[in-house]
């Protein structure tokens, strides 16, 4: 490793990948004793390394009971999570065309998974009110979050 804090995420992402279900409960003191650093390096690290943007969501309590919880989000459910959140009322069907076309291009999904969305999504435009809609859509991308 190049530097300590390499070694400290490293030695993070191990135990995390020992987990069955991508959570793991540390405390901060226990790793600083281990890996012979500092505690306030350990939080460096976290604070960096394992961030909502990088796939990770820390719970950090401190004093003589803390811990430390990471959990391993992949980061397609929070995309489609997001997504599923800004449709509403007022999304017309060239947003969700784009939104369509912005996750082929980013590889979350593939052109035939990209061509069914769009048959229901027209399907939703022709047929359904805005407000029905809304559900429908939503439900959409909250099923590839599920499928992910």
């Amino acid at each position: 490793m190049s530097n300590l804090a390499d070694f400290i995420e490293e030695y993070i992402l191990r135990r995390i990948s020992a987990e069955q279900n991508n959570i793991v409960i540390l405390r901060r003191n226990e790793i600083a004793e281990e890996i012979e650093c500092a505690p306030s390096q350990i939080s460096y690290v976290l604070n960096t390394r394992f961030t909502i943007d990088r796939g990770f969501l820390v719970e950090s309590r401190r004093g003589s009971g803390g811990f430390i919880r990471i959990a391993r989000v992949p980061i397609q459910n929070m995309i489609y999570q997001n997504i599923a959140e800004q449709i509403d009322d007022a999304t017309s069907f060239a947003e969700i065309k784009e939104i369509v076309r912005y996750l082929t291009a980013n590889s979350l999904i593939n052109g035939r998974e990209a061509a069914l969305i769009m048959q229901v999504a027209t399907f939703m435009f022709q047929k359904a009110a805005p407000q029905e809609r809304v559900g429908l859509l939503r439900s959409v991308f909250l099923t590839l979050a599920d499928f992910t």
